[in-house]
């Protein structure tokens, strides 16, 4: 029998998910073109030499970068996922580090950059930074409703869990303590 609840919570997560994604994909990157590109369609003009550093919304670099025709400068994602990781390893047990909403994207996106060593190697790291967060988001639902400083240090997906358990802890106090009302 199938669990519905279960799926309506995994579409919306999903839609929130595409959103923040879409958000990710328009933000600009910096890439170096390997080659000359002269290119020009409606509003978009590129004009560039081999070696050029430009600006581009990250959806058409990522375009761009699959044909071998520029190179993505990511420094950037590699350092705020080390220091993301590093924040939350030296956190308090009860205490949360403030991650962005859109931090499991970003990692997604950068993991796919990787060669397959250095992946696995950070995947590692991953598993026991989401570990550690479920186990403080769980211990923090069953006991608040979500505050405003606590939704600032969550991504959106852990937002959306935070949520689900904290309805699940209400719903099973209330069910397990109603003789007591």
């Amino acid at each position: 029998m199938p669990n519905y609840q279960y799926l309506s919570n995994e579409k919306r997560l999903t839609r929130i998910q595409d959103s923040y994604k879409m958000g990710y994909l328009a933000e600009d990157v910096k890439v170096q073109y390997k080659r000359a590109l002269d290119v020009s369609l409606d509003d978009i003009v590129i004009d560039a030499k081999e070696g050029d550093i430009s600006s581009m919304p990250r959806w058409m670099a990522q375009t761009f970068s699959e044909s071998g025709i520029v190179t993505i400068h990511n420094k950037d994602n590699a350092a705020y996922v080390s220091r993301t990781l590093n924040l939350e390893r030296i956190a308090r047990a009860h205490d949360l580090s403030g991650i962005n909403a859109d931090f499991y994207i970003r990692v997604n996106d950068y993991l796919s950059s990787l060669d397959e060593k250095d992946r696995e190697r950070i995947i590692i790291s991953l598993n026991s930074f989401v570990v550690s967060r479920i186990e403080k988001i769980v211990k923090l639902a069953a006991t608040s409703t979500l505050t405003a400083a606590i939704r600032e240090k969550l991504s959106v997906e852990e937002r959306e869990l935070y949520d689900l358990i904290h309805e699940s802890t209400f719903a099973f106090k209330r069910r397990v303590l109603r003789k007591f009302d």
